[in-house]
């Protein structure tokens, strides 16, 4: 089968297509026949050897890219009951270091990591769901807010962001979302009370003015750090999804540093809700060193997903 690899760390150059024996699923597993692959910013971190130099992974010559899949199951391994051939499935790869990832023509997944498509949806819009709807939903979690609460979301435009604002008001909370001004319309659209501009210097400031005392939780997707805990109320709480970026926890507000992790059943709930799935453009397989750069230089609304 096609897959890209990275061969060796460095720019989208090293991103090569290459061909490889056809996995096999182990016990636990199913093997999934990959129609669509979505390219998120983990990705270009990982290709770049950021990811080994922060010690989060080891140095390998070979090394998998891609996380979300969407297709069709193609073979399940001993005692899987949950799935079978030609069910159309999206999964979550969240191990870091192997030597193939999500993009290629097929991937082998833990089917704990495996749920139902949602139905009538395009594989490529989809594949838009799995890692950056789990890190949403996770990192709503450990905020540990309950209906009425007020909660800023950072990047709330974002592919992790609109999500949070969906999810968020979903539970019954309250909005404030951190967004461009072209992106103000979408983000209200989404159930968003408040919309804060991105351009604004002091951040903590303008969400007090709308939130006398601060919020009671945020959740930075945009990595603001300690100009975000500023705007949560003392007491409150904070959890961010930039590796790297988490504050202290200055008065008293609770700190969680959210890393994601594959939740198949938790998946499949967020695939029956309906949410806003945006896909930017889709590319061939071959074309991954391309989505790269287009995704490093930033203004994508959406995600850009390859296609086998």
């Amino acid at each position: 089968m096609r897959a890209v690899v990275a061969r060796g760390y460095g720019g989208p150059g090293v991103l090569e297509t290459v061909t490889v024996p056809l996995p096999e699923p182990g016990p636990g597993q199913v093997r999934v026949h990959v129609e669509a692959a979505t390219v998120n910013p983990v990705d270009l971190v990982t290709r770049s050897g950021a990811l080994v130099e922060a010690g989060l992974m080891a140095e390998r010559e070979q090394t998998g890219i891609g996380w979300d899949v969407a297709g069709v199951v193609d073979r399940a391994g001993a005692g899987v009951t949950a799935f079978v051939p030609g069910q159309r499935v999206i999964g979550l790869r969240d191990l870091l270091d192997v030597s193939l990832g999500a993009y290629a023509e097929y991937a082998v997944l833990d089917a704990a990591a495996v749920a139902p498509a949602p139905p009538d949806v395009p594989a490529e819009a989809a594949a838009t769901l799995p890692l950056n709807g789990l890190t949403a939903l996770q990192a709503l979690d450990l905020l540990g807010l309950v209906a009425g609460d007020t909660v800023l979301v950072t990047g709330a435009a974002g592919a992790v962001g609109g999500f949070a604002v969906e999810l968020a008001v979903r539970r019954g909370l309250r909005v404030v979302a951190q967004a461009g001004s072209a992106d103000e319309e979408f983000v209200r659209g989404l159930g968003a009370e408040w919309v804060v501009g991105r351009a604004v210097a002091d951040l903590a400031s303008e969400v007090r003015r709308l939130v006398p005392g601060g919020t009671d939780g945020a959740l930075d997707t945009a990595g603001l750090g300690i100009r975000a805990l500023a705007a949560v109320r003392t007491r409150g709480s904070y959890a961010t999804v930039a590796g790297g970026t988490a504050p202290l926890p200055l008065r008293g507000i609770r700190v969680h540093q959210q890393w994601i992790s594959a939740d198949g059943p938790a998946l499949a709930e967020l695939a029956a809700l309906g949410l806003t799935l945006r896909v930017a453009e889709t590319l061939p397989l071959e074309h991954a060193a391309e989505a790269h750069k287009r995704l490093a230089a930033g203004g994508i609304r959406g995600r850009l997903v390859l296609v086998p």
